[in-house]
């Protein structure tokens, strides 16, 4: 078991994660200002499928790292290497980090920056809000990580503090699926500013499909046959009740992660020379609402 839990980037997901994980085991918090002195003050405040107050230790930058510590990197996927500059001198021979991001293949690059030491991918569709500074608001759901020799303490510590949790020996795939759903999910909630579940109307089942068929043939060209379809997508999709990840960001100003999503269809797609108009079209509008 890990003696330590360090979730670097807590947001709302990060932040569920280390909450919940506060009831086994010490957890440190690293995140911005104002949602580290709300933790510092008031608690860390859960609602919805889990509600209470959570007392965890936070801060704005990480100092030390304990023996058998988990590095949970739950960044935005654009923020990554930035963040291990600034850890690559406070890691140590024993820290297990685990990349808890959307996108593909995010753990590639990072495995390679730090390549002396256990890097493993998870991905999660735990759904969940940032209400205020120190309150979340979360669903419950599945969380799989790629089998490694870490895999099974890390699913074990997720379990006990009542996270699902799966360690997959088919993760590419498993990453492919979930990319699938991002690309639906996140531009169109972006851009319609509507919660997940919302989008699920006969009106946009058109762009989803099409959405649908530009990942699958870039997967299989990538070597990945995905046997998805929409009404199974329509079906998971449903079952968010939250605001995408990417419709937070534009509501608070920040960058979105659309370059790790559909940015990684297009780019795919011109490498194998498949055209991909829906996906590059929804870049484009993302973009100019970032901008």
């Amino acid at each position: 078991m890990f003696d330590e839990v360090i979730v670097f980037g807590a947001g709302a997901i990060g932040s569920t994660f280390g909450a919940l994980l506060s009831l086994r085991t010490n957890v440190i918090l690293i995140g911005r200002d104002q949602h580290v002195n709300a933790i510092r003050k008031d608690g860390l405040q859960l609602a919805n499928d889990v509600t209470g107050t959570f007392h965890v230790h936070a801060d704005t930058e990480l100092q030390h790292i304990s023996e058998r510590a988990l590095l949970l990197l739950t960044t935005k996927a654009h923020e990554a290497q930035d963040t291990l500059n600034q850890l690559q001198k406070l890691l140590r021979e024993d820290t297990v980090v685990l990349v808890l991001q959307n996108g593909l293949d995010n753990e590639v690059r990072i495995k390679q920056q730090i390549s002396n030491h256990e890097v493993l991918r998870g991905i999660t569709d735990i759904a969940a809000e940032f209400l205020t500074p120190g309150q979340i608001r979360f669903w419950r759901n599945r969380t799989t990580v790629e089998d490694s020799p870490s895999a099974i303490k890390i699913q074990s510590l997720f379990q006990s503090a009542g996270l699902e949790t799966e360690v997959s020996k088919n993760f590419r795939e498993d990453k492919w699926r979930k990319l699938v759903i991002n690309c639906i999910v996140n531009p169109l909630t972006a851009i319609l500013q509507a919660r997940n579940n919302e989008i699920i109307t006969e009106t946009l089942k058109p762009v989803r499909e099409a959405i649908i068929r530009e990942c699958l043939a870039v997967a299989a060209m990538e070597g990945v046959t995905l046997d998805i379809n929409i009404d199974e997508c329509d079906a998971k999709i449903k079952d968010y009740h939250n605001f995408s990840s990417m419709s937070q960001d534009l509501i608070k100003g920040n960058s979105t992660e659309i370059d790790f999503l559909n940015g990684k269809i297009v780019e795919l797609g011109d490498l194998h020379q498949i055209s991909t108009p829906v996906n590059t079209t929804l870049i484009r509008l993302v973009k100019f609402l970032e901008g």
